[in-house]
């Protein structure tokens, strides 16, 4: 099915959604090719958050689709417990690990981001144990940084909205404001530092607004960590894979973590794959020769074969086309195409990201809302992140100068569509009176 009757109500439970709004009201998504998609109406709009921040090489790859394929009529999955693999997951962590931005990497996959999240939250306390400090159990996040929304993601999340309505959450979870490192240098000398186990950043904060770091925060960051021995876990869901003009931002802001986090950009979205690069330091408890010690920790589809391939794929692609170092060279025409937009009365702040990440900030989430609608119905589709006041900017590297400054445009026309009809709804209710 492509077309659902107007008014019809969904039976798909839809994520993120108020579902009295969603539940009449769907966009079906049924095309992709480059930096568009098409709804089941045949309405093109440009893809400017890329799905959700992944679709790096753009839609409609049959490359990626012809990889997987042919992986499938090979052998779809295969466990990754115990001694067993598939080619396509040993040649890909081999791959990652080679451009790893940490010495001596090794690669644990995931299904996804909040997965990967799970992983590091379990591996750097198993990590600890076994070094015999059983009490380094804490974990710090930054204030509006997102980590998913598994158990360990939730605890962990900076965004108050996602933590709220569960009860009790997991224990030993602290959290600091994001650009504050004399508070976390505070935790960190203080009685409860020496039971901290790993601080985890987003270089970049992405569906928390769009909020980068203050120039020297990240690199301090390390320094801090490594004076307090503690471990630095750097999530680059959103920023992995070409999208800050670097294979992953840890390089563009020139910090070594301990463990990376990566999903979304590693297949484009074309199949669901996440993980961890792990650093040599981390992982050498349990790799050394003669260690008896096993991570307990694994999923049924990790390292799946199919999801690999697509992988591959979608790295070839990003090499072949050098669309990492494409992302730097647009970096500068998305300023400069956001750049009227500073100068709007209804327009807060414009946030640029590194390479192809932006927000353009709104007074209020009725606003934004109502501006997401206006550039929906001129061909453009965004969404809102923060407070739900932000519009989310992060185009595929596919995107030419010519798309990003005639889609940025199109947020001007929405917001000066917006001012004239609050002026109308003005003015009639003055002749109402």
């Amino acid at each position: 099915m492509t077309e659902r009757e107007h008014g019809v109500e969904t039976k798909l439970w839809h994520g993120q959604a108020h579902m009295p709004e969603v539940k009449r009201a769907e966009r079906l998504i049924v095309r992709g090719e480059g930096a568009y998609v098409w709804d089941a109406a045949g309405h093109r709009v440009f893809d400017f958050p890329a799905s959700l921040w992944y679709c790096n090489v753009g839609h409609g790859r049959t490359e990626i689709a012809t990889a997987v394929a042919t992986q499938m009529n090979r052998i779809a999955a295969y466990s990754n417990f115990q001694e067993y693999a598939t080619p396509p997951a040993v040649e890909l962590a081999e791959r990652l690990a080679a451009v790893a931005p940490m010495a001596g990497a090794r690669v644990f996959f995931t299904n996804g981001g909040s997965d990967a999240v799970e992983l590091a939250a379990k591996l750097v306390r198993a990590y600890w144990r076994i070094l015999g400090r059983p009490e380094k159990t804490v974990l710090v996040s930054r204030e509006h940084c997102y980590h998913g929304l598994h158990g360990f993601g939730t605890s962990i999340a900076g965004m108050q909205q996602n933590r709220e309505g569960y009860g009790a959450l997991l224990p030993d979870v602290v959290r600091v404001p994001h650009d504050d490192l004399t508070t976390l240098e505070r935790l960190l000398v203080g009685p409860e530092g020496a039971r901290v186990a790993a601080v985890f950043c987003e270089p970049i904060i992405g569906t928390g607004g769009l909020i980068n770091p203050a120039p020297g925060y990240l690199e301090s960051l390390k320094g801090l960590c490594r004076t307090h021995d503690v471990l630095l876990v750097v999530d680059e869901v959103v920023t992995g894979f070409g999208r800050t003009g670097r294979m992953f931002a840890s390089e563009r802001f020139h910090i070594e973590p301990d463990i990376l986090l990566f999903a979304k950009g590693v297949t484009s979205g074309y199949m669901p794959l996440g993980g961890a690069l792990i650093s040599g330091r981390v992982a050498e408890p349990f790799w050394a020769d003669g260690s008896p010690h096993i991570f307990r920790h694994g999923l049924t589809y990790q390292g799946h074969a199919a999801a690999c391939a697509a992988a591959h794929a979608n790295l070839d692609i990003l090499e072949r086309e050098g669309l990492v170092a494409r992302a730097v060279e647009l970096e500068s025409v998305l300023a400069d195409a956001l750049a009227p937009l500073r100068a709007d009365p209804w327009v807060v702040e414009v946030r640029m990201g590194k390479g192809l990440l932006a927000g353009v900030v709104l007074p209020s989430p009725e606003l934004a809302a109502d501006v997401v609608d206006r550039c929906w119905q001129r061909g453009v589709l965004t969404r809102r992140i923060g407070a739900g006041d932000t519009l989310h900017l992060s185009p595929p590297l596919v995107a030419d100068e010519h798309e990003l400054r005639w889609a940025c445009g199109v947020i001007g026309l929405a917001l000066e569509s917006a001012r004239r009809a609050s002026r109308r709804a003005r003015q009639q209710q003055a002749r109402r009176r």
